[in-house]
């Protein structure tokens, strides 16, 4: 059920969360959930600390800029180095971070090589020294997010699970897949529900929410929240939706001509972020489909924003197909 959520000394108004996704979640797709959404908050996307650490502009425009107008932004980070993770996290405290999160739920194999992401599900060790090295330098908030041990060997939820009451972790979110499963997969509610009894904390599930049926369906675990993911890409009103449709009120979803509006506020946005047009453009390529999902010629509509390498073409594009 919809109600307030408090993690560690944060009391937020919902608990529904935008979740952090790759080569989404910088300022202007935060910003949109926020002001279509109104998220308890929003992530970004998954910030390398040695990255972090030896930051540059576009670093900078990627990861940590925030919007002046977003609301509460949890940082997301990834290391296996305790001293990185340790001075990541007061870099991201001093540059408006309200809560710090530790990937461990990456499956891809670069980010796992590096012993980071899903890898350090099987190293506690390393693991706890990560945590106490959050704790230590941030008043904030402080959470891991991870990856079910599914019906693999790894046989790590309960070693996991320890590991987080020991160091005092404010809360946990919990991705209902192992890191070897695809989206094809169903989310594992029951290895949720092993955390949420498990753990004092709240925890968060997550993991194939794009509908109010799907959300009841993981409140089910008892989990404190629960983060949607990819289905908030191109809808930054569906949390809104969500809240709306769990109180039992309806909710009315913009037209085409208000989604076509968005999109543009969208790519102009992220033309200001990266300060080019045509660097700002070619990222917005990549949302038209997710804008368009409810578009009767979406494919004619995406072939022809995919050529488009400036802002008027987008513009006139988009004006032809949502009637903006």
């Amino acid at each position: 059920m919809i109600t307030p959520l408090q993690l560690g000394n944060k009391i937020f108004p919902t608990n529904l969360i935008q979740g952090p996704l790759a080569g989404v979640s910088s300022a202007p797709f935060r910003y949109l959930t926020w002001i279509y959404g109104s998220p308890a908050f929003s992530c970004t996307e998954m910030i390398s600390c040695k990255t972090l650490i030896h930051q540059s502009k576009k670093v900078y425009q990627r990861y940590i800029a925030k919007s002046p107008e977003e609301g509460p932004t949890c940082f997301q980070l990834s290391t296996n180095d305790p001293k990185e993770l340790a001075l990541a996290t007061k870099i991201v405290t001093d540059s408006g971070a309200d809560l710090v999160d530790l990937n461990c739920g990456c499956p891809v194999k670069k980010i796992r090589n590096k012993h980071a992401g899903s890898f350090l599900l099987s190293d506690p060790k390393k693991l706890y020294a990560l945590i106490i090295a959050m704790k230590m330098n941030t008043h904030l908030p402080v959470s891991i997010k991870i990856r079910v041990e599914g019906d693999s060997t790894d046989k790590s939820n309960l070693a996991i699970a320890e590991v987080i009451r020991d160091t005092g972790a404010d809360f946990l979110i919990v991705h209902g897949r192992h890191w070897s499963e695809n989206y094809e997969t169903s989310c594992r509610y029951d290895q949720i529900k092993f955390f949420v009894n498990e753990l004092k904390i709240p925890v968060i599930g997550n993991g194939d929410i794009k509908c109010v049926e799907s959300l009841k369906k993981m409140f089910l675990t008892g989990c404190a929240g629960v983060m949607i993911g990819r289905a908030g890409v191109g809808q930054p009103w569906l949390i809104k939706k969500l809240n709306a449709e769990m109180r039992g009120q309806k909710f009315v979803e913009p037209s085409l001509k208000e989604i076509g509006e968005i999109f543009l506020k969208h790519a102009t946005s992220l033309i200001t972020l990266l300060d080019s047009e045509l660097l700002g453009i070619l990222q917005a390529r990549k949302f038209a489909k997710y804008y368009a999902r409810t578009l009767k010629t979406k494919n004619a509509f995406v072939e022809e924003i995919n050529i488009c390498k400036n802002y008027n073409a987008l513009q006139t594009i988009v004006n032809n197909f949502f009637e903006v």
